[in-house]
Order: C-alpha cells, then sequence, then structure tokens
C-alpha cells in the first residue's frame, strides 16, 4: 500500500485548525455577493494569487480582510460545514477546531451568531458523516488582555458549547505572559487551555505558555528544538506539539518541507501531530499536509501510524475514546497489510 493510500485510510483527529483559515476563495466571494460585501479582489484566481506570504503577519492581513465578509449566523454554519465535508474526505473522524470571535465582534457580529452558526454546524457534521467536535475559543494576542476578559465574559454563558481558550495572532512581541491573568480566570472557570508558542516566537514562549497559563497542549512548537532542556521536559511530560507543516513552509519557518524538524521530534518520542493549520491560505488540508510531509522525510508506516495514534492520544477525547480511536488506527494498517 503507498503512503497516500495508507494515510487516506486511517482514521485521526485534526487538533490545530483555524476556521476562519478554512474560507475558501469560492465560499468567500459566495457570502461576500449574498451578503453585499465588497472583496479588493475582482475574482477568485487574483486572490488566490495574493496568497504569497513571508510571514505570520502578511498572511494575518489578508485572513483578517476574508473574514470580514463573515456577518450573520447561515454565514458561519456554511464555513464550518464546508470544512467538515473535507474531514469527511480525508478520514478526520474528530477535531478540535479554533475560532477568533474578536474577529468577529470587532466588526458587531454578535458571538452568539458565531457561536450558534458553529455550533449547528458541529451537530449536523456528527449527524450526517459521524464527525465529532470540539470548539476552542481564541484570544487574539496582538490585542489587549482587557479584550480578552472581555471576550471571558462574554463566552461565560456559553460554556457548554466550548471546551477551552486558546491564544493565537501575531506571535512575536506578545508573549504568553500577556495573558496570564484572563488563562487563570478561564481555566478557574472550567475551560481547559492551549496556546500558539514557539512559531515564530522563541522557547521562551513555550516555557512561558506551559508555566504561567498552564496550558495542555502547545500549538506549533517547533522551536521548542532549539532549546534541549525544554525538548527533555516536552518528552518527559508528553505534552503535545500540533504540528502544522504545510503552514510552516508557506509562512517560511523551513525554507523547505526535507528541513522539517517534525520526523526528529518524533523518533526523540515528542507528542507531535499533524495538523493543517489555515489550509484555504496554505495548500493543503490534513491528508495534504500528512502526504507532503511524509514524502519530503521519508515517513515509514509505523511513522505514520504513531502520528495518527497521537492525534488521538493528544486529544481532548475521554481516556476510553482516545484508546478505542488508536486500536482502529492499528487494525486499519492490519488489514491493509
Amino acid at each position: 500500500m503507498t503512503r497516500k493510500a495508507l494515510i487516506r485510510a486511517l482514521p485521526k483527529a485534526e487538533l490545530h485548525v483555524h476556521i476562519e483559515g478554512t474560507f475558501e476563495p469560492e465560499l468567500m466571494f459566495e457570502i461576500a455577493r449574498r451578503n453585499g460585501v465588497s472583496i479588493p479582489y475582482p475574482d477568485v484566481e487574483t486572490l488566490r494569487r495574493a496568497y504569497d506570504f513571508h510571514n505570520l503577519q502578511s498572511f494575518l492581513d489578508i485572513y483578517y480582510a476574508g473574514a470580514s465578509v463573515l456577518l450573520y449566523e447561515q454565514d458561519f454554519y456554511d464555513l464550518a460545514t464546508a470544512y467538515f465535508a473535507r474531514c469527511r474526505d480525508d478520514h478526520v473522524v474528530h477535531s478540535e477546531i479554533f475560532f477568533d470571535p474578536q474577529t468577529h465582534t470587532a466588526r458587531g457580529v454578535a458571538f452568539d451568531t458565531v457561536l450558534n452558526g458553529l455550533t449547528r454546524a458541529c451537530r449536523d457534521a456528527e449527524t450526517k458523516w459521524g464527525i465529532g467536535s470540539r470548539l476552542i475559543m481564541c484570544f487574539l494576542r496582538h490585542l489587549s488582555e482587557e479584550d480578552a476578559f472581555a471576550t471571558l465574559e462574554q463566552a461565560l454563558p456559553f460554556k457548554q458549547h466550548i471546551i477551552g481558550v486558546g491564544l493565537d495572532s501575531s506571535e512575536v512581541g506578545h508573549p504568553p505572559s500577556k495573558f496570564t491573568r484572563v488563562f487563570e480566570r478561564a481555566r478557574a472557570e472550567g475551560f481547559l487551555a492551549v496556546a500558539h508558542a514557539g512559531e515564530e516566537g522563541p522557547p521562551e514562549y513555550v516555557y512561558e505558555a506551559l508555566d504561567l497559563l498552564k496550558v495542555s497542549r502547545i500549538d506549533h512548537g517547533v522551536r521548542a528544538e532549539e532549546d534541549d532542556a525544554l525538548m527533555r521536559r516536552l518528552i518527559a511530560e508528553q505534552m503535545p506539539l500540533t504540528v502544522c507543516p504545510l503552514s510552516n513552509l508557506k509562512l517560511k519557518v523551513v525554507s523547505e518541507l526535507t528541513r522539517h524538524n517534525l520526523h526528529r521530534m518524533l523518533e526523540r518520542g515528542v507528542l507531535v501531530t499533524v495538523n493543517s493549520d489555515d489550509p484555504a491560505y496554505f495548500g493543503g488540508y490534513m491528508n495534504k499536509n500528512f502526504t507532503d510531509v511524509a514524502d519530503a522525510l521519508d515517513l515509514n508506516e509505523n511513522n505514520i501510524r504513531m502520528l495518527c495514534k497521537n492525534s488521538f492520544k493528544a486529544s481532548f477525547l475521554s481516556d476510553a475514546e482516545k484508546e478505542q480511536w488508536c486500536r482502529r488506527v492499528d487494525e486499519c494498517v492490519l488489514d491493509a497489510v
């Protein structure tokens, strides 16, 4: 069985995907027309050509512009449903999805408009396709902690629909320590915690996410390899890293996939996972990330199987569900031999 066929056959969980980053140009133009919102690009192809990013900020500029067409509950439902259709095609059976309410509430879109559209899509995806999901609310780190506190207050009436809080947006110059108090409050309210750290930011940001924000996962974390003591800690604690290979390539975190450190970290015993991040902008959903990095790093069947099992181990599923899906990964490999 080829790598591509094996990856397609294996069940997997996605733990690092921004729902706003799954906004394909075709759907963006459709919703823009529906809502009477203008986009500063004449057509889909011109917009796609603009996806030539040189760093994280150049991507974020166009990312926020695209999100501006999302105004109504149906828009968020359609956005999430389109993503779940990709999950179905890639045999992603569980997804823990980031959403950025501040991106929308700052434009006058009500918090519940965003959440109602997303939760309805989550329910329908489970009913239609058997895809499980959780929602993680991210704070935008380029904004103030006070803004994050206001967003947390808005989220409290909807706690049953949101499993955790995260931290995303421009990393450089906005360390996790900037949000220590709001994460402490969120954890006290029962939310789990994750945070982007060690993508463009230094290993020190990973330490801060661990020690100050007390996260359960590190999103990205590829620069942790620069600090061997940190690597030993991540291995000892089995702290998951939600790595996004094509994102790292597109945003120049690595110059080419053959230089990516995912395989080295996996071999050292780091609990690394493969994810798509913002796939509409970075050129690949889950299976494309798996296939491209597997080809670039010459991953073998055992490596691929371990990455799929890691995706469940690192998830917020119950222990019983994790064990069930890990067995399914093993059974799928056995069936394929």
